[in-house]
Order: C-alpha cells, then structure tokens, then sequence
C-alpha cells in the first residue's frame, strides 16, 4: 500500500492493525512504546524471536518522524552498492560518521552502527522495503545512500513494510495511546498509559522506550538551546520528548542534550523540508545577490549557519529539469507548489527578484566545475551534473530544527544506562529518543540507519531478556 507520506489518513494505516480489546492490567513480554520506525523494528524483530510483543502509539497513525523521512537510509558494504560497482566500508562510513559529529559521538555505537548497516539493508529488504537506488548526501565520501528505486522517500516505504510485517506476525498495537510512566514492579515494568477509554497499566517483562526525539516540543529545545527559540521545526507533533522524561524518572543517564540540529533545506513559514538529497543530485544554492556563498554538501550545521548569515536569513535552492528527474521527491514538492519555476534562469531569477545577470554567471561558473571534476569555490566534492536543462527549478529554503541528537544513554545491546553507569534491568531503548550516536551533528541518512539497526538490536535483546524473567 503506497500512502502519500506527508498526509497519511489514520484509516488507511488502521487498515489491517491487529487490534485486541483495551482493558486493566493487560500483560506481555515485551512492551515497545512508541510506533516509529525505530519502534516498529523493535517490535517486529522481537516477534521474529519469539515475544509476545506489544506496541503502543500516542498519535493516531503510525510511523512518526519516518513518515517524513525522504532522503535515504546510509549503508557500507552492501549488496546493493556492490551490484553498482560503489567502493565502500566500514572504516570509512565510521569516519565519515565521526568527522560529521565533530567527534562527539560515543564511537563504540557508530561502530556497530556501521558494521550492522548492510545486513539491516537485507533484513528491511527481505520483508518488502526498496532500498535498491544509491545516492549521496552530505558528509558522505562515498555513495552509500539507500533509497526507493527513482530515488522516492525513503521513510514511507520503510514504514509501509514495517507495518504489513506487523499485520503478518499479528503483532498487538494500540494507537491514540500514551505512555505517562514507567515504574519497576519486581522483575516487571508496569507502564500507566491513556487512552480514549480511560488510563490503565499494561504489565511487561521488557520494555523498549521508542518515542523519538524532541523536536516539537519549543519549551524543551530552548531549555537546551535558547538560541533557538523561535525557529519552526521539521518535525512531527508528536515528537515532544515523553520518552526521555520517562525515563530520567527511573534514573537513566542522558547525554548531548543541548545538541540540536537544524535542517538548511526548510520552506520557511510552511516548515515544509526539501530533502537534502536534492543537493546530493546536483542542486546548488544560492543568496539574494544570486551568487553561491557555501559548499551545498557540507553538514547540516555549516550549511544552515551560512544560510543565517546571508540577506534574509534564507536562501535560493536551484536546480533543472535533469535534476528534478533524476528524484521522485521533486515532483511532489512540484504539486505542492512549493517551487519556482521558469524555462530559463534568467526568467526564474525575474520571479524571485534576483540579480539574473550575476544567476547566468553563477550557474555557468559551476557548469564549468562540473566538467573540470573541480568546484575552484567551495570545493564541493560530489557534482554529478550540469544545471543546463529547462525548465529550471528555483524555493527559498532557511533553517528549521530538525533533529535532536541528545537523549538516553544506551550500550551496544540498546540497553538503558543508569547514572549509577549500570544497564537498567528490562530497560531498553532505540531511535531519536537515544543520545550519543550522532556526536554535534547528525548526517543525513544516518537517522533511517540509526533507527533501524537499534531498533532491531532493542527488539532482539528485549525479547531474550523476557525469556529469562520468572
């Protein structure tokens, strides 16, 4: 089932949901709270090893941030890059990763992120997601971004798999229900949730904390960040931050809360965010005076903080009609109408009321740069086409927060870490409401791969745990 990922109808996602009857004190093995893509994994991959697994979701759809999730998902060494001929690995996805993060990542988990990446490309492959086509975004050295076949988001189709695979496994998920607190009942967790019949408490042997970040919750980022206060946001409503407030309760560690990342590529007042793989396909940007300020594949941080200081805040994204189809995604910003669009530059800078003299001199600058395998300004290291074929393609983008790479301390095993530094018995966790793997800044492509490969570890992990508990 192919769903519009921007506007999903709860119906069609409660299409084929296993449902079971709300009532007090219900019992499982594994609890996963939180119906994103990190939780799905988790709960899909708990199943596969034998839980009872239950799944709750505050929003009433599924999928979470994934849903908006349209640029890739970053692997090393899989199947897919080899069939193309892309020389890749593991030690250079672990430095590109770390280099992103300004070194602040907690290296240990980048590692196993990296070395798990190609067999959670099979694994997501196997129960029906297309991460068949590879592109770049920034950061990357080399391509390693998987995506949808014609380059469509990614987010929507994980989800789409993820979800048919819970139908299949008859895995139990309750929507419009949210966990409000987790408190330790001898060997079990008893977690207090509402839902629209009322609250009530649902026994569970393991629980994996899968809420995601906190991202649209302003009153916590300028906590953090008062630099911040002010700024849109990419993220969905849901994202508020509950799990770590949950959790700090039961006196869990969290790390990097105050590194929030914003996302250069945002429709400033809509907060509509154009995927970065539109640069990775040959995009450029440019300011008021028409001119090139910022090597458009340089980490979200610089690109955004470059944008901050141009005319306005905000800047010009612009591309042709190679690049528009060369990614599906386009065409959807297309009939959103969130595009400019001219059939020559100098009839789209006219529209955006921009130098068109100086936009024909920039654009042929960087045409020459593409075919001398050379940017002499920024030195872009990925230009993977000309911008020579009309209609051409112009939106003003500006910064908006986008990711918030603090949160929970976890280990290898996705276990909760308490600030006594012990793993908290039958506590795990995964996904965006998790800190450390992604240092100062996060690169993207590596949320989808963060989610994923954590997710299945929480679940796995989670589900052996419940199988020891008397």
């Amino acid at each position: 089932m192919k769903k519009n990922f921007k506007f999903i109808l709860s119906a069609a996602l409660l299409a084929g949901t296993v449902m079971t009857s709300y009532g007090k004190d219900l019992t499982t093995d594994v609890l996963v709270i939180g119906g994103g893509g990190a939780g799905l994994t988790a709960a899909v991959a708990a199943k596969e090893k034998g839980a009872n697994v239950m799944v709750i979701e505050k929003m009433p759809i599924l999928g979470g941030n994934t849903n908006y999730a349209t640029g890739g998902l970053n692997a090393s060494e899989t199947e897919f890059q080899k069939a193309k001929g892309i020389q890749d690995s593991n030690s250079q996805f672990i430095e590109d990763t770390m280099k992103g993060g300004k070194d602040k990542n907690l290296k240990h988990l980048v590692t196993l992120m990296a070395e798990k990446s190609s067999g959670i490309v099979k694994w997501l492959s196997d129960r029906g997601a297309d991460l068949t086509d590879i592109g770049r975004m920034a950061g990357q050295s080399v391509d390693r971004t998987h995506r949808p076949k014609g380059g469509e988001p990614v987010g929507p189709n994980v989800v789409d798999a993820l979800e048919a695979t819970t139908t299949k496994e008859k895995i139990d998920i309750k929507l419009n229900t949210k966990a409000i607190n987790i408190e330790d009942e001898g060997t079990d967790k008893l977690v207090t949730v509402d839902a629209p019949e009322g609250s009530y408490k649902i026994k569970a042997k393991a629980v994996v904390i899968a809420t995601g970040g906190f991202g649209a919750n302003p009153e916590m980022i300028t906590k953090y960040n008062p630099a911040l206060k002010g700024f849109g946001t990419t993220n969905h409503p849901g994202a508020t931050g509950d799990g770590v407030a949950m959790a700090e309760k039961l006196g869990t560690k969290v790390i990097d809360m105050t590194e929030i990342q914003t996302h250069p590529t945002v429709v400033p007042v809509r907060n509509y965010m154009i995927t970065e793989a539109v640069r990775g396909n040959g995009a450029i940007l440019v300011n008021r005076e028409s001119k090139r300020f910022v090597n458009e594949l340089q980490t979200r941080d610089v690109v955004s903080e470059a944008e901050l200081k141009q005319q306005g805040g905000t800047a010009y994204l612009v591309f042709d009609d190679s690049v528009r189809a060369s990614l599906k995604a386009i065409d959807g910003y297309r009939k959103m109408r969130l595009l400019t669009e001219a059939e020559t530059l100098p009839a789209l800078a006219e529209k955006l009321n921009i130098p068109a003299a100086q936009l024909e001199k920039t654009v042929t600058e960087y045409n020459k740069f593409v075919k001398d395998g050379k940017d002499a300004e920024f030195n872009r290291n990925s230009m993977p086409r000309t911008l020579e074929k009309g209609p051409f393609f112009a939106v003003e983008v500006g910064p908006a927060v986008h990711h918030t790479m603090g949160g929970i301390t976890i280990n290898e095993k996705a276990e909760v870490i308490g600030t006594n530094e012990n793993p908290i018995p039958g506590l795990f966790a995964a996904g965006e409401v998790t800190g450390g793997i992604h240092g100062a800044n996060r690169l993207g492509g590596n949320a989808m791969i963060d989610i994923t490969v954590f997710g299945k570890i929480a679940g796995e992990e989670a589900a052996d745990y419940s199988k020891k508990v008397k």
